[in-house]
């Protein structure tokens, strides 16, 4: 295929799922209109993974098509489309509006099984990150066996009674008693196919060096925020009792890291500022722990304000509030440089000790007076700092006069 086919295909997929996406949010606002009728509970998440996937799918493949991962992120762009506009069309034609467009119990059987797919083009497209192929020859087993799990998923949910959970009442047309458990097994599986892709990712970090070590580093990043921002919007809720704004605010993470992966992938592929990915992690490690640190600050602070102010003065919580956010503003720049060299020296010692060498370079040029000895001393903080292959020093002799 030429590059100008493969542009042309891959944005003519592009436009299909964006075009479903827009049909889905049409529909989606015909069904608010009627305020009886069930909302299909995933359909933020949905039209973003569509437009998201799609669109670095499109672009990749338009200027990479030789590498597989742009054709399957447009695929799962496509999967995510299909699967959000059976579901709204299905609500539409079954529930808001009855039997005023057709095929509405085929649009709810597509649905049905559309998830299966989209696991597996997931977990493909992980297997094949970043170059396009897998890790090596001894992974073959995990393709054919994600491919044996979109089969068995797929036929499963095609038949399962409760595959249309996410549609309220609408069920599957062609649902059958005993495939929801054969179903549900199949589902569980899958956990273990993205443990299995993850392990894959980390023989290729390990094996890794230059670029496609920073083209990991860009995925396990952004997979990091995904998977926290899951964790505490879902497991968190689950497992202690959480105000009602805490259940806003996870879903609002979950919603703002949903492009993590997409974009991630796309940036590592395409090169575009690749070692960025080291200032990002360094700079979300020190603002993470120092956000953390000051929270407690505060909390702490406040609540131990507020019993010795009690104590002495029956009262005093806004004394105590106030207290609290003076000390936290008095802390926040030492307490930053803090952390700050803790992770540097924690996890970048180059960069610690190159830091180190240069402020002693810096002390030392005050002083000295040696210029033979200035010059052996700069060549070294060269060499310890930027580790060039060689490292030598010419100076330019000083002009003389020209006689007339």
């Amino acid at each position: 295929m030429s590059a100008r086919s493969a542009s042309r295909l891959a944005w003519l997929l592009w436009a299909t799922s964006v075009s479903l996406t827009a049909s889905s949010i049409l529909l989606l606002a015909l069904n608010l209109s009627h305020p009886d009728v069930h909302v299909y509970d995933y359909w933020l998440e949905n039209t973003l993974s569509a437009v998201l996937f799609s669109t670095v799918g499109a672009i990749v493949a338009s200027r990479r098509a030789e590498n597989f991962v742009g054709w399957l992120l447009c695929l799962l762009g496509a999967a995510f489309s299909i699967g959000h506009f059976g579901s709204q069309y299905a609500i539409y034609t079954l529930l808001a509006q009855t039997d005023s467009l057709p095929a509405g119990e085929a649009s709810a059987w597509v649905s049905s099984w559309i998830l299966p797919p989209i696991i597996g083009l997931q977990v493909f497209s992980l297997l094949l990150f970043p170059t396009g192929r897998l890790p090596s020859r001894r992974w073959v087993w995990l393709a054919w066996l994600t491919v044996a799990f979109v089969v068995a998923g797929v036929i499963s949910s095609a038949f399962s009674v409760g595959a249309n959970a996410g549609l309220g009442p609408v069920r599957n047309p062609l649902g059958i008693e005993g495939f929801s458990d054969v179903y549900d097994a199949v589902l569980l599986f899958s956990s273990l196919l993205y443990v299995a892709v993850a392990y894959s990712l980390f023989v290729r970090l390990r094996r890794a060096g230059g670029v496609e070590r920073q083209q990991i580093k860009w995925f396990a990043y952004a997979a990091v925020a995904t998977i926290g921002s899951t964790t505490i919007a879902y497991s968190i809720p689950t497992t202690i009792d959480t105000p009602p704004w805490f259940e806003w605010a996870g879903y609002a993470l979950v919603v703002a890291t949903t492009p993590a992966i997409p974009v991630s992938i796309g940036i590592a592929i395409l090169r575009y500022r690749l070692y960025d990915i080291d200032r990002i992690i360094n700079r979300t490690l020190v603002y993470g722990a120092l956000t953390a640190s000051l929270v407690l600050l505060y909390v702490g602070g406040v609540v131990a304000l507020q019993y010795v102010f009690r104590v002495f003065t029956g009262g005093g919580s806004q004394l105590a509030v106030v207290a609290s956010t003076l000390l936290i503003a008095a802390l926040f720049s030492p307490l930053r440089r803090r952390i700050q060299n803790v992770i540097d020296r924690r996890f970048y010692r180059r960069k610690y000790d190159a830091a180190k060498t240069l402020s002693a370079f810096s002390a030392r040029l005050r002083d000295e007076t040696d210029l033979e000895q200035l010059n052996t001393d700069l060549l070294s903080v060269v060499s310890a700092t930027m580790q060039p292959a060689h490292v030598s020093l010419w100076l330019k002799p000083a002009d003389r006069k020209v006689q007339r």
